[in-house]
């Protein structure tokens, strides 16, 4: 059996390609998801046999989904057939890569594509990685980079086995070399590390398209609609009168869309998986914009002092661990917020704070093995020497 995947154009029978027509006339008949009756109309005057059963969702099949394409592969009856698809197959339909994959568990059926005019969308953007890539020394574009995505997911043993759950772990790993980058003021290293997290967004997106559930360019859509829509001073003409304006307008916005309408609390929109410090923060600061926040931050070290004492009080009580624990959550919280009335990101302080600790540490050990020595083998004094030195020379 020979199917035939053929460009239909942007719909518009006068852009219906010689080689189009053809390609649907020596199959004999046709499947032509999501064509407009013209269209079908004006390839049934032609001799094409239009069949309008057989795929049950025509956009999901388009799009890539899994199910649908293996339902249209597992009723194909071993006559010839066309299927046509709207704009240009290898860039027009994101479902060619899963359909060919499909096709492989069918060795009696052979493929041929006509190209045909692309449809010139965004969507097109998800292209069938069959086309040679441009030298590896050219600049590509946004479309090359889809490609790639594309062909890893469908040669590459790796790329095919990863899901979004697998692939958490790479996103989180990709962030932090993003904002490691962005810390040490290496603007090259920033550059490919914001490559690698764009990787993982179009990694995501491919998943999504060959399920059929959304692809690039809804991800791109519904960000655009989403920063038009919470910036009316932007795009329109509403009026901001300052920064605190900007946020309550913006969480009022976000309140009416369908994530804030679904959430039970403020705090509900921010994300568990944050480090604790990042998410005790955004949590106190959406907490702040209703009013629900300390009047100065010396309050705030009042409170501190509290805090501390009633740890101690759980130390000398030799309270059970748990309690011993809570307490000292206690305390971190209210250094939190202290950090935030500060006008002080409590991640990165912390952060920071790391970075001079391991700066200060390495000197020690450096100190240490030119005397010959090793840092276990020294007195209590003699790694406080060391240590003064390392804040005097490695701050």
């Amino acid at each position: 059996m020979l199917l035939r995947i053929v460009g239909l154009g942007p719909g518009d029978p006068d852009l219906l390609t010689f080689g189009s027509v053809n390609a649907m006339r020596a199959a004999g008949r046709a499947m032509t998801p999501l064509a407009p009756p013209e269209l079908n109309t004006f390839l049934e005057e032609r001799g094409v046999r239009v069949v309008r059963e057989g795929i049950a969702d025509p956009a999901l099949f388009v799009r890539g989904s899994t199910d649908e394409i293996e339902r249209f592969v597992e009723h194909l009856d071993g006559a010839d057939m066309a299927l046509g698809i709207l704009g240009n197959p290898l860039s027009d339909f994101a479902g060619l890569p899963v359909l060919l994959r499909t096709l492989e568990r069918r060795p009696e059926v052979s493929t041929a594509i006509a190209p045909g005019v692309p449809r010139a969308t965004l969507s097109a953007a998800i292209n069938l990685p069959l086309v040679p890539l441009p030298a590896g020394s050219s600049h590509h574009s946004w479309e090359d980079l889809i490609e790639v995505m594309a062909r890893l997911r469908r040669s590459c043993p790796w790329d095919r086995e990863q899901t979004h759950r697998t692939l958490i772990p790479y996103l989180i790993e990709e962030s932090y070399e993003v904002v490691e980058a962005i810390e040490g003021g290496d603007e090259t290293g920033l550059c490919e590390e914001l490559g690698d997290l764009l990787l993982q967004i179009v990694f995501h997106s491919q998943l999504g398209t060959e399920t059929g559930k959304f692809s690039i360019a809804d991800v791109v859509d519904a960000l655009c609609n989403k920063m038009i829509r919470r910036h009316p001073h932007v795009f329109g003409d509403a009026v901001i009168e300052d920064v605190d304006a900007q946020w309550r307008n913006w969480e009022q916005l976000k309140s009416q869309e369908a994530t804030g309408k679904a959430r039970s609390s403020r705090l509900d929109g921010v994300p568990k998986a944050l480090g604790a410090l990042q998410r005790g923060q955004r949590m106190q600061e959406k907490a702040a914009r209703v009013g629900f926040d300390w009047e100065n931050p010396r309050d705030i070290v009042v409170k501190l002092s509290e805090e501390l004492d009633e740890l101690s009080a759980a130390q000398r009580a030799k309270q059970d661990d748990a309690h011993v624990r809570e307490e000292l959550g206690d305390v971190l919280f209210t250094l939190v917020n202290l950090a935030r009335a500060l006008g002080i990101d409590a991640e990165t302080a912390m952060r920071q704070a790391n970075e001079k600790f391991y700066r200060r540490f390495c000197f020690m050990e450096t100190q240490a093995q030119a005397e010959g020595k090793s840092l276990i083998d020294l007195s209590l004094p003699e790694l406080e020497h060391l240590w003064q030195q390392a804040k005097g020379k490695a701050a």
